[in-house]
């Protein structure tokens, strides 16, 4: 009877041999082509597309965020208060439009109040990825900033202060004629400046081709052993590579509208209540779990199979409807094979994150067939 189920078993793991197909994007994402020198792959992924997001809330890929601080660790006027009523999920009407049901931009916004009844504080939006593993990757976000003076909107990388990736938006610097960026590594030789990156090596003012207030705008950073580099649509904008300043260990990613009444950086408070839109963010990256590192060799034996290796399309201008791609919206799911993906509903599932395997089902199948038999 051994004898019978174990050929039984293995009869059903043949008939279902397609199953066991080597799967696309098995091996990760690149950066370029394979065939470039200049490529570079990434093993796991985080896409967000906020504006099919009905509530953030319940989107367990990141954590909206709930805390205080006062003036003097707030380093500014006023303490801030991340608050949830900040934080607004406004799905898009329909899949061929780009106009949330609020009737304005679809996608997440992040509010900063005007100063209110706590005269102390500055109420501000910040939501952080769940995954705090993440180590070297290209990281990309569609965002509306504002030129509603008297905020800072970011979209960044962060271990800690002394480990940080940033892509800042100040509305005091936005008008119909100039646009800017502002691109920051946080460092030692930051710290040893009060936090003030102002004047060192690693951080730069650049003007950007369009106004960021108008309209969504991929904003993107590539994180490379000793390098950073910065792209607006595409385009490359700057790299940062003094090995004394780049980031080195794992952390996670972050947006945050916020102000503080600094005159220097955010300014503010803002005379009317104001709002970054975010309508997606992609996180191609490697990850310094070791349980995901394992995965990765498991389901990993030949990078050079086809298809192993999936490239990230690259963003030639605005992200308009339907021009931004994501391998976890593909019509073939083996794109997201193996890959951490959270459960879009707390309430389906508040546990761990599942992970989508064809292997695993199929070997599941072939013995559930031997049992039967």
């Amino acid at each position: 009877m051994i004898v019978r189920v174990a050929a039984l078993f293995g009869a059903a793991a043949f008939m279902l041999a397609p199953l066991l197909v080597v799967a696309d994007c098995e091996c990760g994402y690149s950066v370029n082509k394979t065939t470039d020198a200049s490529h570079e792959v990434f093993t796991d992924l985080l896409e967000s597309d906020f504006t099919t997001l009905t509530n953030i809330t319940k989107d367990t890929d990141w954590v909206v965020q709930a805390w205080s601080v006062d003036k003097v660790a707030s380093r500014g006027p006023y303490g801030r208060k991340t608050e949830l009523r900040n934080v607004i999920s406004n799905p898009a009407k329909n899949t061929s439009t780009s106009v949330g049901i609020n009737g304005q931009q679809a996608g997440l916004e992040l509010y900063v109040r005007k100063l209110g009844s706590d005269k102390d504080h500055i109420s501000v939006a910040e939501v952080d990825s769940s995954r705090t593993d993440m180590r070297y990757g290209s990281f990309r976000a569609g965002i509306r900033a504002t030129d509603v003076d008297g905020t800072c909107g970011a979209f960044f990388w962060y271990l800690n202060d002394t480990q940080e990736i940033d892509m800042e938006f100040l509305s005091s610097q936005i008008n119909s004629t100039v646009s800017p960026v502002n691109l920051v590594l946080h460092s030692p030789l930051t710290e040893a400046q009060g936090g003030d990156a102002k004047g060192t090596p690693t951080y730069k003012i650049i003007p950007l081709p369009f106004d960021s207030a108008e309209g969504i705008h991929e904003y993107r950073f590539d994180w490379q052993p000793g390098s950073v580099s910065f792209y607006a649509d595409g385009k490359w904008l700057d790299t940062m590579s003094d090995t004394r300043y780049v980031p080195h260990a794992a952390g996670k990613i972050i947006l945050s509208h916020w102000s503080n009444g600094n005159a220097l950086w955010s300014g503010g408070p803002p005379a009317e209540d104001t709002k970054m839109t975010v309508s997606y963010v992609q996180a191609y990256f490697n990850s310094s779990n070791p349980v995901r590192i394992s995965d990765h060799a498991k389901r990993c034996p030949n990078p050079s199979a086809s298809n192993a290796i999936c490239q990230i399309p690259d963003l030639v201008g605005p992200p308009d409807v339907g021009k931004v791609t994501f391998f976890s919206q593909a019509t073939n799911n083996n794109m997201t094979n193996n890959q951490t993906v959270y459960a879009k509903n707390k309430d389906k599932d508040s546990s761990s994150p599942s992970r989508n395997s064809g292997i695993v089902t199929a070997i599941l199948i072939a013995g559930l067939v031997a049992w039967v038999v």
